[in-house]
């Protein structure tokens, strides 16, 4: 009886309502396959294992229709090379669109695959492309994973031109944060290329392939950290120049000329940020290019992550807006009272002019003008008194809610709004974990009801298990806003929480790219910035968790409130 074993599908989450893939039917990818499978076009240390000369490797001869564990329905051949095949197909059982990589059980690289797949699929980090199984069954092995349909590839942002600064520098920061976890696991890509590189409509990057697609293809390398890092800056080099860093034309793109050597993107396209530019060269394999500009290079995804952390923050394009048309005047004929003259309206009636008046004597004028004066003096001088009046009277009665000036230097002091802000939408907020926090509840933070609340899954640990560093609830105010203070209420215990905000156009997607500006713990905790700071997004960020009365650990807000 031919051998099964699976991996990720069958693991509980901690609440243990259902298994880990399960919760993955909210992603959506994997798109097309990758079009080009030249070795010659990325960073030079990692490189395919020969094939096997004495053995002729044919892909399974499978059609679409052919269903796999009774449940994954082969839809359609994205990719045939090199003995193996991929396939988007569906999930019968969970009726979504999966993909499926497919070999001989007896293929040479069929351990190593189920190996690779494995190992990914343990990591569990949302940033990457999730393995949901691995089975070798009926002389078959197959790796299912994620399909994300509404993701849109590199290769086609690539194809579209150069991205902006900011699109870029997400690009590098999510891309290096993500290998860098990866590599403290000990797995590496090494075969991160634009094809392998998928943005969700959120703007949030993921990585498909971890591991997989390197043994799939018998890629191997003694540098694996270096070779990704490499992989990272040739990513980011594309994104910046719309060119490829090498001499090769690769995935749609044009190779740099021939002879001339690797070039910075600032001297290949106008109006690239010198900054990214001086981030690309370093983490490509460019000792000179780097030591001319007093660079360290970048040798593994980790300090490339740190060193674009240490950048500053490039914010997004401003908006721009379409100047309204012209006002058109309307011509009125006179004589209508304020109607327009039409084609059926009335003649109107001449007007005949007044004749002036005779001319006064210079005494008659004279005396006018000398009584406008007076009287137009008097006006003045009461005004100024009751002016005076009234400043004296404010400065004496001290009404809090008046400005006043301030003894010391003679400024106004700040008037805070105290007004408050209306929440548009909340969000759990999981990225250190599967993603997901329990959001059917999460509209009760900002409900007006006390009795309602929104609570986080069962923990082992106040710390979370030590699984991650926290979770917590993104809430949208619509448009960008002044925050002067969020009042959170917490049952069941004292709870650890930050306030993270964020002014750009779009959510950040992981906690690290929001600004702290306050902690706080108890029940009711008022985090209160420094000074009032103008945000459009908020992470109410939980960092320890109360006891609860199951005997773990578990979070829970009731409520939510915003002052500007």
């Amino acid at each position: 009886m031919a051998e099964r074993s699976t991996a990720a599908v069958d693991v509980a989450d901690n609440s243990g309502d259902k298994p880990l893939s399960a919760k993955a039917d909210e992603a959506t990818t994997d798109g097309t396959a990758e079009a080009q499978d030249s070795t010659g076009a990325g960073p030079q240390e990692a490189v395919d294992e020969p094939a096997d000369s004495d053995v002729t490797i044919s892909s399974p001869d499978l059609h679409s229709g052919h269903k796999l564990a009774g449940r994954y329905r082969l839809e359609e051949c994205v990719t045939r090379l090199d003995g193996f095949s991929s396939w988007r197909a569906v999930d019968e059982k969970l009726r979504r669109a999966v993909g499926v990589h497919l070999l001989p059980a007896d293929h040479p690289r069929a351990r190593s695959v189920l190996a690779a797949a494995r190992s990914s699929a343990l990591l569990g980090d949302p940033r990457f492309v999730q393995v949901l199984d691995a089975v070798e069954e009926n002389d078959l092995v197959y790796v299912v994973h994620e399909w994300l349909p509404d993701a849109t590839e590199l290769t086609a942002l690539l194809g579209a031109g150069p991205m902006d600064a900011h699109d870029a520098y997400q690009l590098v920061s999510q891309i290096s944060q993500a290998m860098a976890a990866a590599h403290r696991e000990g797995l590496a890509h090494l075969r991160l290329t634009p094809g392998a590189v998928l943005r969700s409509s959120s703007g949030q990057y993921r990585i498909r392939g971890l591991a997989v697609n390197a043994a799939l293809r018998g890629i191997t390398s003694e540098g694996p950290q270096r070779a990704d890092t490499e992989a990272i800056g040739a990513l980011l080099y594309a994104a910046l120049t719309q060119r490829w860093p090498y001499e090769s034309d690769a995935y749609g793109l044009t190779g740099l000329p021939k002879g001339v050597g690797l070039i910075a993107p600032d001297q290949v396209r106008a109006g690239v940020h010198r900054g990214l530019s001086e981030i690309a060269m370093r983490a490509l394999a460019n000792d000179g290019a780097t030591a001319s500009r007093q660079e360290q290079p970048c040798t593994t995804p980790d300090e490339l992550a740190k060193a674009v952390a240490a950048m500053p923050r490039i914010r997004p394009p401003e908006p721009t807006f379409t100047a309204p048309p012209e006002y058109q005047r309307t011509t009125y004929q006179q004589g209508t009272y304020g109607r327009p003259a039409g084609p059926g309206s009335m003649p109107t009636q001449s007007v005949h002019a007044i004749p002036p008046a005779p001319l006064q004597s210079r005494t008659g004028k004279a005396l006018k003008w000398a009584v406008s004066a007076l009287l137009i003096a008097a006006l003045g001088l009461g005004s100024w008194q009751l002016a005076e009046t009234l400043l004296d009277h404010d400065n004496k009665s001290g009404d809090p809610g008046t400005t006043q000036s301030n003894p010391e230097n003679g400024e106004a002091p700040p008037v805070e709004k105290n007004e408050p802000v209306q929440i548009v939408s909340a969000k759990d907020f999981d990225p250190l974990g599967d993603g997901s926090e329990k959001p059917q509840d999460i509209d009760h933070v900002y409900d007006g009801d006390a009795s309602t609340y929104w609570h986080t899954d069962s923990y082992y640990t106040a710390d979370f298990g030590r699984l991650k560093k926290g979770v917590g609830v993104l809430l949208d105010l619509g448009k960008v806003q002044q925050v002067s203070k969020v009042d959170v209420t917490f049952l069941g215990g004292t709870t650890s929480t930050e306030l993270r905000t964020s002014g750009d156009a779009t959510a950040p997607t992981m906690p690290d790219s929001f600004t702290k500006v306050a902690e706080g713990s108890g029940t009711n905790v008022a985090l209160k910035p420094g000074e009032p700071v103008q945000a459009r997004y908020l992470l109410v960020w939980l960092t320890q968790l109360p006891p609860s009365s199951e005997g773990n650990f578990r979070g829970k807000i009731s409520d939510i409130k915003v002052t500007g």
